[in-house]
């Protein structure tokens, strides 16, 4: 995760936002540490660079989206219209 670690630690996203998000992994990276997130869900994918912007030992930390692409940012929009779908119903 982060930049020039090795790839491929598998973590639980949640907290997911337009801004950034919450990972949930046993040994997070220090605050202000860069990192390239790459999430997979039911078949899409959102990559973005990011900063660590708080860490919380053996729980997990928060990180904050920067130079999304637009491609990326249009999945992520998706992920969060289908979210607040499922939450609260489609609007007729």
């Amino acid at each position: 995760m982060e930049t020039g670690a090795p790839a491929g630690i598998a973590a639980r996203v949640t907290e997911l936002s337009l801004y950034g998000c919450y990972v949930e992994i046993s040994n997070p990276l220090a605050k202000g540490a860069h990192a390239v997130l790459k999430v997979y869900s039911e078949g899409r994918y959102f990559e973005s660079q990011g900063t660590v912007l708080y860490s919380q030992p053996s729980l997990g930390m928060g990180v904050g989206f920067l130079n999304v692409n637009p491609h990326y940012l249009r999945v992520l929009k998706l992920w969060l219209i289908e979210a607040a779908n499922a939450k609260f119903g489609k609007k007729v």
